[in-house]
């Protein structure tokens, strides 16, 4: 635990950056994990009816997944602008979401078939990176001492 005679970290101003680039990233993919939970008609009409129909199949731990990965993404960017530890763990979590995730939908289904071929698993993989950078930033900002 911090002295509190000690000078708190100064945030470095990459921390904006990284942090607010991320926000609106996440809520992205918030957005689109609420809009098709919700079964939103306007913003669903883009897919095919087979895309539809393999969206509503998914199993429940893959909606939870997929749930945990995006909003816990979109928490997680709030808990770096915060400097808050707990960016690290939640972080961890979506990891593990998007694994699950991820796994069903190239592994055990038809996904890459259903949505169109390679590029599904590049966005995938993009969002994975995007994710695990996500987590070692965190880490090393705890290091440096800016996430308390």
């Amino acid at each position: 635990m911090a002295d509190a005679n000690e000078p708190a970290t100064k945030t470095p101003w990459h921390l904006w950056v990284v942090g607010i680039l991320s926000l609106l990233w996440n809520a992205i993919g918030a957005m689109d994990f609420t809009m098709t939970q919700l079964k939103n008609e306007a913003y669903l009409k883009a897919f095919t009816p087979e895309q539809l129909a393999y969206f509503f199949s998914f199993p429940l731990v893959v909606v939870l997944a997929w749930g945990v990965a995006t909003w816990g993404s979109l928490l997680g960017s709030v808990l770096l602008l915060l400097r808050n530890r707990w960016a690290l763990r939640v972080n961890f979590l979506v990891l593990v979401g998007m694994t699950v995730t991820f796994i069903h939908n190239f592994v055990l289904s038809e996904g890459m078939k259903i949505m169109g071929g390679v590029v599904p698993l590049i966005f995938t993989a993009t969002i994975i990176v995007v994710g695990v950078l996500l987590f070692v930033y965190a880490r090393a900002m705890i290091r440096r001492g800016v996430l308390r």
